[in-house]
């Protein structure tokens, strides 16, 4: 059997009650979590340009968008909750294959599902699925993808997405790794945006999404996708990465090894490339003035200083919040201004706050080789106070990542934050309840009625 067999007859096979228990709430939490920030995202006006191009172009009320009183049709669905659950960059990651994976998996299953009308147990175990293919694509070259500028947040996610999306329709494994094949050929995503700060990184997710649910159709209607798309001569790997990657160390053990446990959840509404180095400095701010600084030395792995560190000129003086999002310069001089860094801290006023920026030109760093990463996203700081006082951290692991995880409360007060100024507090406790004991659920469609237009709070 090819990969993309392989992963098909996994994510077909693959039943509710045998995935373990940490699992399954793993799943409902990262769930939880993709939907209030896709929420915040309306509430705040970003990424919302995808909702609005597809409801202009309209068709069948098939399946929810976020704030939108309008059902579309499924695809064009998951093409405006991806863009919305990544839009502020708050949602999770697999540190191991650096992709964000709900953003994805979940606007494809969700759209799909709701269609299908399926319960929450399958859609659970949907989800399951997508994540641990969409994480098991991105190990197989952890980095790798990065280093040349693509985002494997698409490139990979779009593979987990399908694999989703396919079990909806009742595919066989063939139809099911044709359609893996076919969303190969869709697979990509640039790192170009860095260049100047433009949104375009949202897109990647909910295009990644629409793909999915595109692909298991037009495998379903006949179209033929090649099952070698991911180990074939002219395969994902060789086109993305440059060479060809054996991928049988992430097949031997699907279904025994879970990776959908493993993924992050954000700290912070940043790349998370940041919170190993944000996390650090929060432990020091409570015991220095910001006005007291002389130096600040951050830390990272080598592989973040192009996304993160560099062009020096650019992330001292982000000219948008998506720029900012990707400065650690910016980012750790708010964290020390402000004492906290959140949604507010990359609105246009507060990246533009001189006391912000005076001290972002104090900000240098330095590469260090962790041997967390890249299970994780490590880093550290070092001030120097004008006194001569030198304070210094270190976080091997950042907050919300296994290792140092975020708790279900946590997790659970995350949403309702983010929830709260885009729905009225008796539809942030339906999802919130629902999500949760999904498990139970045998009306999709009622419990995401809570995220349209109607729901929300003026």
């Amino acid at each position: 059997m090819t990969a993309a067999e392989r992963l098909a007859a996994f994510a077909l096979e693959l039943e509710y009650d045998p995935i373990p228990a940490e699992v399954v709430e793993a799943a409902k939490l990262h769930l939880l979590d993709v939907v209030g920030c896709g929420l915040a995202a309306h509430a705040l006006g970003e990424a919302t340009a995808g909702r609005a191009a597809i409801e202009e172009a309209g068709g069948e009320s098939d399946s929810t968008v976020i704030g939108s009183a309008r059902r579309l049709p499924a695809a064009a669905a998951a093409l405006a909750n991806g863009m919305l659950c990544h839009g502020l960059d708050f949602d999770d990651t697999h540190s191991d294959s650096v992709a964000h994976v709900s953003a994805v998996v979940c606007p494809a299953a969700l759209a799909v599902g709701e269609v299908r009308g399926v319960d929450g147990r399958e859609l659970l175990a949907a989800i399951v699925a997508g994540n641990e293919i969409v994480t098991r694509v991105g190990m197989a070259a952890p980095g790798a993808f990065h280093a040349r500028g693509f985002h494997p947040t698409s490139i990979c996610g779009i593979f987990g997405a399908t694999a989703a999306a396919c079990r909806f329709g009742g595919l066989d494994l063939e139809t099911t790794a044709s359609a893996l094949g076919i969303a190969g050929s869709m697979a990509s995503g640039l790192f170009a945006y860095l260049e100047d700060g433009t949104a375009t990184k949202p897109i990647h997710a909910g295009w990644a999404a629409h793909g999915a649910v595109v692909a298991a159709l037009l495998a379903a209607h006949g179209a033929d996708g090649p099952p070698s798309v991911l180990e074939a001569r002219f395969g994902l790997y060789h086109a993305f990465v440059g060479d060809r990657i054996d991928l049988e160390p992430q097949l031997a053990d699907l279904g025994t090894r879970w990776e959908t446990p493993r993924i992050a959840y954000k700290a912070y509404p940043a790349c998370h490339f940041m919170h190993g180095s944000l996390g650090a400095t929060a432990t020091l701010c409570d015991d220095l003035d910001p006005d007291e600084i002389d130096d600040v030395v951050v830390t990272v792995p080598p592989a973040f200083v192009s996304l993160v560190l560099e062009p020096v000129a650019s992330k001292l003086a982000p000219r948008s919040d998506y720029e900012a999002k990707f400065s650690l310069q910016y980012s750790t001089a708010a964290m020390l201004v402000h004492g906290h860094v959140g949604l507010r801290s990359y609105a246009p006023d507060a990246i533009a706050d001189p006391r912000v920026l005076d001290l972002a030109r104090k900000v240098r760093y330095e590469t260090k080789e962790y041997a967390s990463y890249p299970a994780a996203f490590p880093g550290g700081v070092r001030i120097r106070l004008r006194d001569g006082r030198v304070l210094d951290a270190d976080l091997p692991y950042q907050q919300g990542g296994p290792e140092n995880p975020l708790s279900p409360a946590e997790v659970r007060a995350k949403f309702r934050e983010n929830a709260a100024d885009a729905l009225a507090p008796a539809s942030i406790e339906a999802l919130e309840q629902g999500i949760l004991a999904l498990e139970d659920c045998c009306d999709l469609r009622a419990l995401l009625s809570h995220l349209a237009a109607e729901k929300v709070a003026a």
